[in-house]
């Protein structure tokens, strides 16, 4: 499990996590952030490197292309889950960039490499 702020936490606080109709938390874009993604994406046919926001992140930091057909699959495959997204979105940033620098890309999780830690 990814440490949290607490660390004697044993489990995060599921009432504490609120998730919009795109399973993700409001304002977080974690996801759209921290982990590269090596896939084209519209607009960045080279997909983009870690710690860059992807062109589609919109300003209230949900995905522009969910749900849509360019969407790189890595992107469609990775769920929220709140061991891996925490609390907040400084806790998501850090727990997907400790998976980035500890795997070399985000999408060992959505293969079921990662799936909890």
């Amino acid at each position: 499990m990814i440490p949290l702020k607490n660390p004697d936490e044993s489990s995060l606080d599921e009432s504490l996590v609120i998730a919009t109709s795109h399973g993700c938390r409001p304002g977080c874009g974690a996801c759209c952030i921290a982990p590269s993604i090596t896939s084209a994406i519209a607009g960045m046919p080279e997909g983009k490197p870690a710690g860059t926001a992807c062109i589609h992140l919109t300003q209230d930091q949900l995905c522009g292309i969910f749900k849509q057909p360019g969407r790189p699959k890595v992107c469609s495959d990775f769920e929220f889950d709140p061991s891996v997204c925490g609390t907040c979105r400084e806790e998501a940033l850090e727990g997907l960039n400790w998976l980035e620098e500890a795997t070399g890309s985000v999408s060992a999780m959505n293969d079921g490499v990662l799936r909890f830690i």
